[in-house]
């Protein structure tokens, strides 16, 4: 019987019914989806990153060094020379130095110039290196060879024995071809971190490439580094050598602190974005308020024709707040699935853009008070209108004039 008229109510006003449950939809879908894409972007950024401890380079800023280095955004700063490379890789903390040369491009897609050493149980994760794919193999430095990323090749729909020019510079022009021609002989097995995005070659692919100042040919973009297992001092030693006694290098360390800050520096539009969810929350509440009012005054009559049949005023209050609470479940549910819009969206272009795994039904808290949250702002819209339906009279609501 309760079912039937909680049921009854909601069918009644179906207009405001809709209206309302959509609102909430949207209420639940922000809140959920400002406080999960945060949290999982920067998990994401982090766990991109994990493979290195820190990114030596030129004198300039240490976030750009970081997303150059390891995420192939933006320029290097300037270049650092082999001998700087040595002398690091040659520390005792350091169990793994890579250098990396930027500067050119395939139509958008960047040319990383490394060393072998990329591809000899390089871990960018806990127990997952850096392979080819079945069918393919590294690069011999000493040819003009390239090892594709999964994205890259998709993108630019190459396969093993693809042949191409390289453009100078960063970004793509056409007028800046390179007369040299590389060949594809393997596809970097998918890593979900940016390396997927880039075309690697061998340094010297990159560095006396023609047109590039021969003064330079030796010169590096900057040099990834991890150190060796338990060797907690070396990040402060290497950053007192280079950040604060020298005047040539900057040491970008810790990565994870430096990705921290990155988004700090966006954190008020992050509020902003709470504010916006609160608000559209609070809209959803008066919406669910607007439709429960409007459905139990219309049908007063109905209600006292209940309670002179003997229903108890518990009954009427208990089916009022049934209607409020439904239209808020209806609107979680649909919220789940406007966050999953939103998530797949977002995964997309962290994917396709910096190349960066992003896990959207991750666990986090927000996934439970974030459905509570709506359900209780719901149901205690409802709270008025079962107030008015318990000191409902019979005799008023049997009333010609109502």
């Amino acid at each position: 019987m309760l079912f039937l008229l909680i049921r009854r109510g909601l069918r009644q006003h179906l207009v405001s019914t809709a209206v309302a449950v959509l609102l909430v939809a949207l209420g639940m879908g922000l809140v959920v989806s400002v406080w999960v894409v945060r949290a999982e972007a920067e998990q994401s950024f982090t766990r991109s990153a994990s493979g290195f401890d820190a990114v030596l380079g030129a004198r300039g800023s240490k976030l750009q060094l970081v997303l150059n280095g390891l995420f192939h955004q933006e320029a290097s700063p300037g270049n650092i020379t082999a001998e700087d490379y040595l002398q690091v890789k040659a520390l005792p903390m350091v169990d793994r130095a890579i250098p990396i040369v930027v500067g050119d491009n395939f139509r958008g897609v960047r040319l990383v110039g490394v060393s072998d050493d990329f591809f000899q149980n390089l871990e960018y994760a806990p127990d997952h290196v850096y392979t080819v794919e079945p069918g393919g193999r590294p690069f011999q430095v000493e040819q003009k060879e390239a090892v594709v990323g999964s994205l890259a090749a998709h993108q630019l729909g190459w396969s093993i024995g693809t042949t191409f020019h390289p453009f100078h510079g960063l970004d793509y022009n056409p007028d800046a071809q390179h007369s040299e021609i590389f060949t594809v002989v393997g596809l970097l097995a998918p890593t979900n971190t940016p390396a997927d995005r880039v075309i690697w070659v061998p340094l010297e692919g990159v560095q006396k490439l023609g047109g590039h100042d021969p003064a330079a040919f030796t010169d590096l973009s900057a040099v990834l580094i991890r150190f060796k297992p338990g060797a907690k001092a070396a990040g402060l030693m290497l950053d007192t050598r280079y950040n604060r006694q020298g005047k040539r290098l900057t040491l970008a360390w810790p990565v994870a602190s430096i990705l921290g800050d990155l988004f700090a520096k966006f954190s008020w539009f992050e509020q902003a974005l709470q504010a916006l969810a609160y608000m559209v929350a609070v809209v959803a509440g008066a919406s669910v308020f607007s439709s429960v009012y409007s459905s139990m005054s219309a049908r007063k009559r109905d209600l006292a024709i209940l309670r002179a049949l003997g229903a108890h005023r518990g009954f009427l209050i208990a089916a009022v707040l049934g209607e409020s609470a439904g239209i808020g479940l209806l609107g979680c549910a649909l919220g789940f699935g406007l966050y999953a819009v939103i998530a797949a969206t977002v995964q997309e272009i962290l994917r396709t853009r910096i190349g960066v795994l992003f896990e959207p039904w991750a666990w986090n808290p927000v996934m439970v008070w974030g459905p509570l949250l709506m359900l209780g702002l719901s149901v205690g819209a409802g709270v008025l209108p079962a107030w008015r339906a318990y000191r409902l009279s019979v005799a008023e609501g049997l009333s010609p004039l109502s």
